[in-house]
C-alpha cells in the first residue's frame, strides 16, 4: 500500500477483521470502511483526500461508496454515473464493471470525477489482465480471460492465505472439469449482498444465477475485484486432485479429494466452533 508524507491525506481503511470460514471453506473479508486519515494540520477544516486506496476483494458496491465519500458526493452518485462512464470493459462483462475495478491506490485531483476514477480502475485492470501471459494461462486451463477473472474473484473471497490461493483455484477447476457444482458460499453471499460465515440450507435454495449450489459452472460475473495474486492463482493453480477444503482453525486449511476425509475435517471444525461460541452447524458438501 502506498504511503504519503505526513503533509498529505489519503483514504485509508478501517477494517473490522476477517471473518472465520464456514465448513465450505469460505473466508470472506469483513466490511471495510474507507475513512480520511487526518493530520495535525487539518485543524477543524475538512480537506479533500489526495488519494483513494481500493483493497483487494472489494465488491463494486463498496468501491462506489468509497468514491462517493472520497469525492464528498451524495450517496449513490458514483453508481448513477456508470451509463455515462464509457468504461472499456470486455464484451463478456455486458457493462458490469465487477472484477475490473482494480485494487490499487488512485490519485485524487481537485477536478477528479467518479467517471474518471472508474475509468482509471478499469484501464488498470485491462493493463494487468490483457497481457499475453494472462491470456496464455487462461487458455491452458480451457477458459478465456473473463472467466479467469471470475475464478480469481472466488479465490480472493475464499482463500484464507496467499499460500491457499493456488489450491482454492485448483478446487474450482477440478470441480468444473468433473461437472460438479462449485458450492461456494462466497457466491451466495454475493447474491444476498452480505458478508457472513453463516449459510443455511434455505440460503442454498435461493433462485439466483450466483447460487453455485444449484447452478452449474461459474457465476455469470466476478463476485469482487481480485488482485494480482488471486489472478496468478487462477491461471497457475497448484497441482493437485483436491475437491474439498475447510479451514479447521486459523492457519489450518485442509484440502482433500476424499469426501469422507472432508467430513472428518468439517466435524473437527464444528467442534472447534462449538467450543468457542456454539454457532449453527456447518454444512458438509
Amino acid at each position: 500500500m502506498q504511503m504519503n508524507t505526513p503533509s498529505r491525506r489519503t483514504m485509508r481503511l478501517t477494517r473490522r477483521g476477517r471473518l472465520t470460514l464456514i465448513a465450505t471453506g469460505a473466508v470472506v473479508a469483513g466490511a471495510a470502511v474507507a475513512v480520511p486519515l487526518l493530520t495535525p494540520d487539518d485543524h477543524e477544516e475538512e480537506k479533500r483526500p489526495t488519494s483513494l486506496v481500493i483493497p483487494e476483494g472489494w465488491r463494486a458496491n463498496q468501491v462506489y461508496e468509497a468514491v462517493d465519500k472520497a469525492l464528498a458526493l451524495p450517496a449513490g452518485t458514483t453508481r448513477k454515473t456508470l451509463p455515462a462512464a464509457d468504461l472499456r470493459l470486455p464484451n463478456d462483462a455486458e457493462g458490469n464493471p465487477e472484477g475490473y475495478l482494480f485494487p490499487a491506490t488512485y490519485p485524487l485531483e481537485e477536478k477528479t470525477t467518479p467517471q474518471a476514477l472508474l475509468a482509471s480502475m478499469v484501464d488498470t485492470a485491462n493493463k494487468k489482465f490483457n497481457g499475453a501471459p494472462i491470456a496464455a494461462g487462461a487458455q491452458r486451463n480451457a477458459m478465456n480471460v473473463y472467466q479467469a477473472v471470475t475464478i480469481a474473484s472466488i479465490v480472493q473471497a475464499e482463500a484464507a492465505t496467499k499460500d491457499d490461493m493456488g489450491k482454492v483455484a485448483r478446487v474450482v477447476i477440478n470441480r468444473l472439469e468433473r461437472g460438479m457444482p462449485l458450492q461456494m458460499d462466497s457466491t451466495l453471499n454475493y447474491a444476498l449482498n452480505r458478508f457472513t460465515v453463516r449459510t443455511t440450507e434455505k440460503d442454498t435454495r435461493i433462485a439466483s444465477p450466483y447460487n453455485s449450489y444449484q447452478r452449474m459452472g461459474l457465476p455469470p460475473t466476478p463476485i469482487d475485484n481480485p488482485g494480482e495474486e488471486a489472478m496468478q492463482a487462477a491461471i497457475n493453480p497448484t497441482p493437485g486432485d483436491w475437491l474439498y477444503f475447510v479451514t479447521v482453525k486459523p492457519g489450518d486449511t485442509r484440502f482433500t479429494a476424499s469426501y469422507e476425509e472432508h467430513r472428518r475435517n468439517v466435524a473437527e471444525f464444528n467442534r472447534n466452533q462449538s467450543a468457542q461460541a456454539a454457532p449453527s452447524p456447518s454444512k458438509v458438501r
